[in-house]
């Protein structure tokens, strides 16, 4: 009987939970850059306002403050589908851009190009994120703005619909579906809504994880018996990347593609492991955690966020990779990197919430659909 790895976990025993103690990292408010938000004339300049202060203060950089007490100064005009912003910064004109489309996309994008320019971090705002809800009773994939805004169901399976992932560019989402009666990986064209069943192997087939470029899937799949993690290339061909005892499953890419870190049981509960994505034996990462699972790498390529068990329910720990040691930085599953690698996504039950790791800052963007798990999220 073919039965999700997911399941497989839950048996396992839980080892107790040991705390690595590390340097808690916080963020003073004079790090914040002060910024006068000026009201967006034109008659789509009160719609765009309320986005644009809406994706600034999420965005976690700036500190927004009346014109006299700012440095930095946003204005612009809406109308007619098009909106002209301006950033200054003193008297020197650091932004100036026009923005086509409706006021959401267009405040979104002005946002992440004012983030941009100022910090030099990509922004947050233009990106999607997809979830399950067991809103219509059973599990199906939705799609929302990262804030929330925009939420719509994508699969009408009527079945068992888990483990979504975007693509980064957000085009295109891979999930597990049990319609051939089997745990297949399917691929979703989210521009023409086309769907493939693109990993069919003999066994349990989920867990997947788009590569940086976009063209290629890691997973994992149980055909030899045990299961591996696979990468798989959206036009063919696949090829398996671990060896030795151990269920292997939640892959997570290192943004240049050449690595993979993974769970695996084989010490008797979830560890990470780290391989090259060409194949080989996964080195354990020590964590200073009994239970580790659900890992997400951060683009810039600094750290890993991943689930920890801790009494009855689950943690969020974030690990500096290159030796600072891990922290617990929420309760939740299932956490999620986003393009700026500053924040995270996660659910906790019926909310999929957005975190601003620095500051600790936690705020609710889905609510009222049910039980919502297993977020992904475009870059």
């Amino acid at each position: 009987m073919r039965l999700p790895i997911l399941l497989t976990l839950l048996t396992l025993s839980f080892a107790q939970v040991i705390r690595a103690e590390a340097p808690t990292i916080t963020v003073r408010k004079s790090d914040a850059l002060n910024l006068a938000l000026a009201v967006i004339g034109g008659s789509e300049g009160a719609a765009v306002s309320k986005v644009l202060q809406n994706d600034l203060t999420l965005a976690g950089w700036f500190s927004l403050a009346p014109s006299g007490l700012a440095n930095i100064t946003v204005t612009g005009t809406a109308a007619g589908g098009i909106l002209q912003g301006t950033v200054k910064k003193g008297n020197e004109v650091v932004l100036s851009k026009a923005y086509s489309g409706s006021a959401r996309v267009a405040a979104h994008r002005f946002a992440d190009d004012i983030v941009e320019t100022l910090t030099g971090h990509k922004g947050i705002a233009s990106t999607t994120i997809a979830f399950i809800s067991n809103r219509t009773g059973r599990k199906e994939v939705y799609l929302a703005d990262y804030d929330g805004a925009n939420g719509r169901q994508i699969t009408h399976d009527n079945g068992l619909s888990v483990s979504p992932a975007l693509s980064p560019d957000g085009r295109k989402l891979a999930y597990t579906g049990y319609q051939a009666g089997y745990a297949d990986i399917y691929l979703i064209d989210l521009v023409s809504g086309s769907r493939v069943r693109l990993v069919k192997f003999p066994g349990t087939n989920s867990g997947a994880r788009f590569a940086p470029s976009g063209g290629r899937l890691a997973c994992s799949v149980s055909k030899d018996g045990n299961p591996e993690i696979y990468v798989v290339s959206l036009g063919g061909g696949a090829s398996r990347i671990t060896r030795g005892r151990g269920a292997k499953s939640c892959p997570t890419w290192s943004p240049d593609g050449g690595e993979i870190i993974y769970a695996c049981d084989e010490t008797g509960t979830p560890q990470l492991f780290r391989v090259s994505s060409s194949g080989g034996y996964g080195r354990q990462i020590p964590t200073g955690f009994g239970y580790c699972s659900e890992p997400s790498w951060s683009p810039d390529g600094q750290r890993l966020a991943f689930n920890v068990r801790s009494g009855g329910g689950f943690s969020i720990a974030v690990l500096d990779l290159n030796g600072g040691g891990a922290r617990i930085v929420g309760q939740g599953e299932n956490p999620v990197w986003g393009a700026d690698s500053r924040h995270l996504i996660y659910s906790t039950g019926g909310t999929i919430s957005l975190l601003d790791v620095p500051t600790g800052k936690s705020f609710p963007v889905v609510s009222n659909l049910g039980k919502v798990t297993e977020p992904t999220w475009s870059r």
